[in-house]
């Protein structure tokens, strides 16, 4: 820990199910209920099409590769995931969903490797295999020592922060979900149901309401990070509602919005000295063979975003974007001619939001300059 300050790590969505949780050692049922893929198994063929085999079964640890040399070296206070998956051997899929992924318990070392700290869970898949699955999956993470937000028991539990002690100060992590992502409206928690934070718009009302929610539990010196999961999954544009919307809640005193959905990387603003990743894109996935006809966002690039903030103040000191790619399942150092078009890509939108990316000097990462 920083005398000074705190450092975090934070990724995009994080989805271990499918064809991932069956490349590991304890792989559960492959039966999927896609239109086009009635196996799991059927996205390893994929990608070792495209790339190559796999060696089955591969170690915990081995969907991280080079990141978790990456995040060792940059002694992160916490660890921060948007994690796109149920964590269940439920077979109720939710029906009618289209794409349904979940990871079986017994591969729980998969995020464990990575010493995660927290996961947001306020996304469009930890319902997947239903109100038994979302339990089981709550029930996984507590046993594994992960904090979760953005899903509970009932509408209280699933707005309540994860909590995060760092020495003498508090981090509370609340996490909420946007219709826009595709989280159906009837997934949100109530009083007697369990669900997701879920919020259906970006009004003045609703920013109110999540500044409510943080003020019950934050006390005097806590940092606050909302990690929100909205937007669509491609395409560069971020809606004039999500900037106004991520602007109150920092003028509500929140400390950074951690956007996520899109598979790729979006712009990045800092507004009164906070950041605002609008979408940090994916991060891990069994996406590598599919040819989506989006293949000009580069998707197979994967950043990992390592963040300082202010000891006292909250106020962002210092934002890394590092690179990396997936390839056979696993986190690598791109070849430069991508890390160059990612870098410029994400120049380009962080420009218009008043800011800039700029190759670090050892070339290896990207540095925000606001």
């Amino acid at each position: 820990m920083r005398s000074n300050g705190f450092r975090l790590i934070l990724t995009g969505d994080v989805m271990t199910g499918r064809g991932i949780d069956q490349v590991l050692s304890c792989a559960g049922n492959p039966q999927i209920h896609e239109s086009h893929m009635r196996s799991a198994k059927g996205y390893i063929a994929l990608a070792e099409e495209r790339n190559g085999g796999i060696p089955l079964p591969v170690p915990y640890d081995y969907l991280w590769g080079e990141a978790l040399g990456a995040m060792a070296a940059r002694e992160a206070d916490c660890r921060i995931i948007n994690l796109e998956t149920a964590v269940t051997r439920c077979d109720d899929f939710w029906p009618g969903k289209g794409i349904n992924y979940r990871m079986h318990p017994g591969n729980m070392p998969a995020i464990t490797a990575a010493q995660i700290d927290i996961c947001s869970l306020a996304n469009n898949h930890v319902l997947d295999w239903g109100y038994a699955g979302l339990q089981e999956t709550l029930l996984s993470l507590r046993q594994a020592g992960l904090e979760v937000a953005g899903a509970g028991i009932d509408a209280d539990s699933a707005a309540a922060p994860a909590v995060a002690n760092l020495g003498e100060k508090r981090l509370l992590v609340f996490a909420c979900g946007h219709y826009s992502s595709g989280i159906p409206e009837e997934w949100a928690a109530t009083e007697n149901r369990a669900g997701v934070n879920f919020i259906g718009n970006l009004s003045a009302e609703t920013a109110q309401g999540l500044a409510q929610q943080i003020d019950v539990y934050r006390q005097s010196g806590d940092l606050v990070i909302v990690s929100i999961h909205w937007g669509g999954n491609w395409g560069y544009r971020i809606a004039p509602q999500q900037r106004v919307f991520a602007h109150r809640l920092i003028d509500a005193g929140v400390d950074l919005v951690h956007g996520h959905s899109s598979h790729h990387p979006i712009g990045i603003e800092v507004y009164q000295q906070r950041a605002i990743l609008y979408g940090c894109g994916d991060l891990i996935n069994d996406y590598e063979g599919i040819s989506s006809g989006h293949e000009k966002y580069r998707s197979h690039l994967r950043p990992l975003y390592c963040v300082d903030l202010d000891r006292e103040s909250g106020a962002l000191r210092r934002l890394e974007v590092i690179p990396f790619e997936m390839r056979r399942f696993r986190l690598q150092t791109p070849a430069n001619d991508d890390r160059d078009w990612l870098l410029g890509t994400l120049d380009r939108e962080c420009r218009p939001l008043g800011a800039t990316l700029r190759l670090s000097d050892r070339g290896e990462s990207f540095l925000l300059h606001w």
